[in-house]
């Protein structure tokens, strides 16, 4: 599974973090199960009042993050799944998707947790979403490497970050 060797992180003092969660809406059972995951990092790490977003798809997450980005976010959380079909779409989409996402990140100093399934299958991408039966929880895996990364920015920022 993807997940093995994943690190165990430790987060502290993140309660006071201003994170956002943009989630697309196809694909609704493995979009709720991520989102899901995601709101139970959030509430684990004391992040008690996220700005929650709905986007039509996985194409429209770069331009909302890049606007979460500029409101002042200490970081933001990308949700989104594209399931492989008969036509190129699928590259497509994952690929401006996960340029999207990075050129918005490394542009603005703000943390994107990509959070996007790029699955041949539903199944995997059922086994991704931290639904009861699924193998690994994304979702939450997504908010963690986030807020993890944001906080590390802002302790070699120093006082006054």
């Amino acid at each position: 599974m993807s997940g093995h060797g994943a690190p165990q992180l430790t987060i502290e003092n993140a309660q006071d973090l201003r994170v956002a969660v943009i989630a697309a809406q196809w694909h609704t059972q493995v979009m709720d199960g991520l989102l899901a995951g995601a709101q139970r990092a959030l509430k684990e790490l004391g992040i008690t009042e996220p700005t929650i977003v709905r986007v039509p798809g996985t194409f429209e997450l770069p331009v909302a993050a890049k606007q979460l980005a500029d409101r002042g976010y200490d970081a933001v959380v990308a949700l989104g799944v594209v399931i492989r079909g008969g036509t190129p779409h699928f590259d497509y989409v994952c690929q401006a998707a996960t340029v999207g996402l990075t050129q918005v990140s490394v542009s603005t100093g703000v943390p994107i947790g990509f959070g996007v399934l790029t699955c041949d299958t539903e199944q995997q991408a059922l086994d991704r979403a931290g639904l009861p039966d699924s193998a690994e929880d994304k979702g939450h895996e997504a908010v963690t490497a986030a807020v993890a990364t944001a906080a590390t920015l802002r302790a070699v920022a120093g006082p006054g970050r």
